[in-house]
């Protein structure tokens, strides 16, 4: 492995184990509060939503990002495709997530 790999892999560390912390809080249904947008709503407004669903929904966008941060680490290893395959992924997926959640009313209480 070469000194310039190291290097990426000691960046993205960090950032991949954020990742996963912030997954695993969220994944136990505790860190609403990180959601942008559910934390700042209303005490009334928040009663209408499953906290719990949307904390794990959430959770997997965690993970998903931080398994594309693993692949943009090993990039220089393997090669730039893998760069930019990993970047297209979480582009896509963060997209997806965002509409998924905010569209159909997912997450309200029944």
């Amino acid at each position: 492995m070469n000194q310039e790999a190291i290097v990426v892999v000691i960046i993205h560390l960090p950032i991949i184990i954020l990742f996963l912390v912030l997954g695993i809080v969220l994944w136990r249904g505790k860190g609403a509060w990180l959601i942008a947008g559910y934390n700042t709503s209303s005490k009334s407004e928040k009663a209408r939503y499953d906290e719990k669903a949307l904390c794990r929904f959430v959770a997997r966008l965690m993970f998903f990002c931080a398994g594309c941060t693993v692949l943009f680490a090993l990039s220089p290893l393997v090669g730039m495709w893998l760069f930019w395959l990993a970047f297209i992924l979480m582009l896509v997926v963060i997209i997806a997530g965002v509409i998924y959640a905010n569209t159909g009313n997912r997450f309200k209480k029944r």
